[in-house]
């Protein structure tokens, strides 16, 4: 499966006229809850090439997209989605938790260059808990809300609910970007008995697609609630104290483009004169 992910990581380069420096997974298959139906959930980091930067129009103006998205279907169902460069080292710099996880993907299909080493040397800089806390408990206190409407709950929201909850309480905890392995959240962090077992069903049920027992859902979502409120309150007293390594991240950038520069003199999607 790896070499079809990176025959349509290729195919993308070759389409949109970039290059690719980094790509990994972002969805169940990174958080240890993929079954044998689960898509895969491709996120990647893409440059393009100096003379493309050094034009009137910025990036995310016209063809030279700062986005992009490719779904493709194959036996398995790709989905697949990317974000410029320097769209992610802003991402980077606000402590975006969405890309913090995409550098702390356990599963790397793709990496080029020395951006993404750079930019985890920089990761304690950039690390904002009460930004990442907020983020993941409004994620939390957003799938809580929906999972109210439904007629009738199922699994995958309530690891839409606790999923986010404990990367909160992760950090929160210890201070520091959770590990992405549900599991290994729910080992750590749960302490309660009869939300820890209810837990291990789901994961269960996720990775099997088989139902062996009833899921007890008003502990669940108690449960829930009383952290939410309990972690935002936590994180509403936290002090941000970041550092800006704006002109870090700008070295990042061009040192990138040098590389590119360096081992792309033409173009690697180019047709070559004849």
């Amino acid at each position: 499966m790896k070499e079809k992910i990176l025959n349509s990581l290729r195919q993308i380069e070759q389409t949109y006229q970039v290059i690719i420096l980094y790509a990994c997974e972002a969805g169940s298959r990174a958080w240890g809850l993929a079954s044998e139906i689960s898509d895969y959930d491709i996120r990647f980091i893409y440059a393009y090439p100096t003379e493309t930067y050094l034009s009137i129009d910025p990036i995310g103006i016209g063809k030279n997209r700062d986005v992009i998205e490719n779904i493709t279907t194959s036996p398995n169902k790709f989905d697949i989605n990317g974000w410029e460069l320097t769209k992610s080292l802003r991402l980077f710099r606000k402590s975006n938790p969405s890309l913090l996880e995409w550098l702390h993907s356990p599963i790397v299909y793709d990496q080029a260059f020395s951006p993404i080493p750079q930019m985890k040397k920089l990761f304690p800089s950039v690390f904002n808990q009460k930004a990442c806390i907020l983020h993941y408990i409004n994620m939390a206190l957003g799938n809580y809300e929906k999972i109210l409407k439904e007629e009738k709950h199922n699994i995958k929201t309530i690891i839409n609910i606790f999923r986010p909850l404990l990367a909160a309480k992760w950090i929160e905890q210890y201070g520091n970007f959770p590990p992405l392995n549900f599991q290994q959240l729910v080992d750590t962090l749960i302490q309660e008995s009869e939300t820890k077992e209810n837990l291990h069903l789901i994961i269960n049920q996720k990775l099997t697609i088989e139902i062996s027992k009833q899921i007890d859902y008003h502990t669940m979502l108690q449960y829930s609630y009383d952290e939410i409120e309990q972690i935002k309150n936590h994180a509403l007293s936290l002090e941000t104290n970041t550092m800006d390594i704006t002109e870090k991240l700008n070295t990042v950038f061009r040192h990138t483009l040098s590389e590119l520069d360096d081992q792309y003199h033409v173009p690697p999607w180019s047709t070559p004169s004849t």
